[in-house]
């Protein structure tokens, strides 16, 4: 399972979906492993700049960032993405969804 997280500063789950400058890519089997740093170009004084985040991610399975918009989950529903709200430091947000993931799989 592929995972990206929205972060400012590569250490916490920190920005609004539409304000994701920079991406971080995990692959999810038996354990965490870092793929890479996506930078994406975002506006600072334009709204609604969710669907350039979720184009930058549509290899990975799942998008968790602070917030996002009812715009942005329609266009992450269309690209089969699964938006999660969280924030905090990166490598809890990610250990708090393969717990989630975990559990309902038993």
């Amino acid at each position: 399972m592929r995972l990206a997280v929205v972060s400012s500063d590569g250490e916490n789950v920190d920005l609004h979906l539409g304000r994701g400058k920079s991406v971080y890519v995990y692959d999810w089997e038996d354990e965490l492993d870092f793929v890479e740093k996506r930078d994406i170009e975002i506006a600072e004084d334009s709204k609604h700049q969710g669907g350039k985040v979720i184009k930058a991610c549509e290899d990975c399975d799942v998008l968790i960032a602070v917030q996002y918009g009812f715009k942005s989950k329609i266009k992450a529903e269309n690209a089969e993405i699964k938006l999660v709200m969280d924030e905090g430091p990166i490598d809890e947000v990610l250990q708090r969804y393969i717990d989630h993931v975990n559990f309902m799989k038993n």
